[in-house]
């Protein structure tokens, strides 16, 4: 797999903490917008019918592990802190994360990474989750302090903790169902 490039202005990208990481960049992609250098163009293009500008225009979707019940803790801690629901949600098993994923040339099968599609960008692993942090503002924009550590060291802690989630956390059978009054959150 094939770490993918965003602009250099952009403060999540080619940090000089970044500086001696050999996978490629910051890890996150372009969706909108195929002039960044070697990122994908998320919203054309596949086998998808999802019109993933279209999921995009409305705001922020974080993808996430929807048999995961660490995964839908997280969820649950960004719809408590989000009370104007900026940020949307749908699990990568949906057509639309299964459309991001392949985009993205991530595995449609594996589910290894959180991914959060906002404007025409989308970051995955470590960077999705500061990212996510960042939006909620508050306390939470402290969490901004992780972009200083390296992507490697970030995304070490964070393929760690995935790679133990059902373990340690344990999974459902199916993808929980969104409540009636949360529904309009949920990207499908």
């Amino acid at each position: 797999m094939t770490e993918r490039t965003g602009n250099a202005d952009d403060p999540a990208v080619g940090s000089d903490s970044d500086a001696g990481d050999d996978t490629g960049g910051e890890n996150t992609a372009s969706v909108g917008d195929a002039s960044t250098g070697g990122s994908a163009d998320v919203s054309r293009g596949g086998d998808s019918d999802v019109d993933l500008a279209a999921v995009v225009d409305e705001g922020p979707v974080l993808l996430f592990d929807g048999v995961c019940n660490l995964c839908n803790g997280a969820v649950q801690f960004v719809i408590e802190r989000d009370p104007e629901g900026k940020i949307r949600f749908a699990s990568l098993q949906s057509a639309v994360g299964q459309a991001v994923l392949d985009r993205l040339d991530l595995p449609t099968g594996e589910l290894e990474t959180v991914v959060l599609l906002e404007g025409n960008r989308a970051y995955t692993r470590s960077a999705a989750a500061v990212r996510v942090c960042e939006l909620l503002g508050g306390p939470y924009r402290a969490a901004s302090v992780g972009w200083l550590l390296p992507r490697r060291v970030r995304d070490r802690l964070y393929a760690f903790v995935a790679e133990h989630r059902y373990e340690w956390f344990g999974r459902k059978d199916q993808c929980t169902m969104p409540t009636p009054e949360l529904r309009e959150r949920f990207v499908e």
